[in-house]
């Protein structure tokens, strides 16, 4: 039996949206409803009816082969998000927080990583046949990513508004770039600790630099040409259109780049769209009229963006040898990713002088960890791969980070929203 790849989008669709109606009665986030939806949705449960009811071979099931078609949805939907997220780094914005912003970026990225490698430290020492040395860098250096689409929805669906939101903002924008130069680091050491590779100046330092400056700029020159156009045109249709070509020219210009005759660059496309954003929120005053149409046109993309998340999760990971190993792992890196963020954010707050509650909360709204996290996974996973003294480092890393990924977007909606909250940032009769 198999089933037309448009009528199964349709089913996600519509079960994602009979999801919104059980939130609403559970008082939850809508986002854990999509997740929740995707996992029941994906090969590993949906997917068994049309594999005769069995899980042999099902990840060559027709399901899992429709997940894996509609990845692209999840690279457009992040690509949107950091757009958005980019429109919120406005001059007068900038001007009040940039000093706060990258102090607790900084800080509470490494603090998630710091945690996490101390965490694993003393897990190695307990057993190190089981997790070596490149297993504690590469989750220390993965530690450090947030994902800004599980807050982002969370803000939106209980329009937030306040101090907390106006530095949580910039901070989950910035913390891609810190999270690729920390991993670039780390896993270079990593690689050359398990017998990989030569310690390389290039790779650790010059190269991600080099990325993240070069994806910057050429965000910038999308949003200072996106700006330019609207000159010429001026209806809010028009206008939107020219945001949706940013976005899919960041994303293209992303891939173009991983070819060796573009120097093999791994540009971030999240950058390139955030920049884009920001430039062009920047330069047109009247950009909120789009961007409202944009909010509208971009709802069921991020519907669909967190329903493929949940379906995209391997359960199977928990039912081969390494399961238990993965749950223990996995269990130390949440608990001490979660302290590492509060920590730092909570110590970045105090040193720029931050108001009460982005103190007590900014680190709360940090839990949420995916897109980031689990591409920087599966290039660990990849490289470790290539040798076979690494190779179940790689998969256990990999493993770990999914498993994670599952608790984090489950929960992280709903801390999200207890931190907003509490910090006076929702509504009255939204909350």
């Amino acid at each position: 039996m198999t089933l037309p790849v448009f009528a199964y989008v349709a089913i996600l669709l519509f079960a994602g949206l009979l999801s919104t109606r059980l939130m609403r009665v559970l008082k939850l986030p809508n986002v854990t409803g999509y997740i929740i939806t995707g996992i029941i949705m994906g090969p590993f449960l949906f997917g068994v009816l049309f594999n005769n009811f069995t899980y042999d071979g099902i990840k060559d099931g027709v399901v899992f082969g429709y997940v894996k078609q509609l990845g692209w949805v999840s690279q457009v939907a992040l690509g949107f998000i950091a757009f958005s997220i980019g429109t919120s780094f406005r001059v007068s914005t900038l001007k009040t927080l940039g000093k706060r912003v990258i102090v607790i970026t900084v800080l509470e990225a490494m603090g998630g990583s710091l945690l996490v490698i101390l965490a694993l430290l003393a897990a190695h020492f307990i057993a190190p046949d089981q997790i070596g040395w490149e297993i504690v860098l590469t989750l220390g250096a993965i530690a450090s990513a947030t994902a800004p689409a599980a807050t982002l929805m969370v803000i939106r669906q209980y329009r937030a508004r306040g101090e907390l939101v106006d530095t949580l903002l910039p901070v989950v924008a910035l913390d891609d770039a810190a999270a690729l130069i920390l991993f670039a680091i780390l896993f270079q050491i990593a690689t050359t600790i398990a017998g990989g590779g030569e310690f390389s100046a290039y790779k650790m330092i010059a190269k991600p630099l080099i990325e993240i400056v070069l994806s910057l700029a050429i965000g910038a020159v999308l949003g200072l040409l996106i700006s330019f156009c609207n000159k010429f045109f001026k209806s809010r249709n028009n206008r939107l259109i020219l945001c949706i070509m940013s976005v899919f020219a960041s994303l293209g210009i992303y891939v173009a780049f991983r070819y060796e005759a573009l120097g093999g660059f791994e540009l971030s496309s999240l950058l390139m769209c955030m920049m884009a954003g920001a430039f062009y929120s920047s330069l047109r005053p009247d950009s909120g009229r789009t961007l409202d149409v944009l909010d509208r046109f971009t709802s069921p993309v991020y519907m669909m963006f967190f329903v493929i998340s949940g379906a995209s999760l391997d359960l199977s990971i928990f039912f081969n040898e390494n399961g238990l190993i993965v749950l223990a792992i996995a269990g130390v890196y949440i608990v001490a990713r979660v302290l590492g963020k509060w920590l730092g954010a909570f110590t970045g707050s105090s040193i720029t002088h931050s108001p009460p509650e982005v103190k007590k909360y900014l680190g709360l709204t940090l839990v949420p960890q995916a897109g980031v996290a689990i591409g920087l996974a599966t290039t660990a996973s990849s490289l470790f791969g290539s040798n076979p003294a690494t190779e179940r480092s790689g998969a256990l890393i990999l493993a770990t980070v999914l498993t994670s990924t599952l608790v984090y977007e489950l929960i992280g909606p709903l801390v999200s929203k207890f931190a907003l909250n509490k910090a006076g940032c929702i509504p009255a009769d939204e909350a």
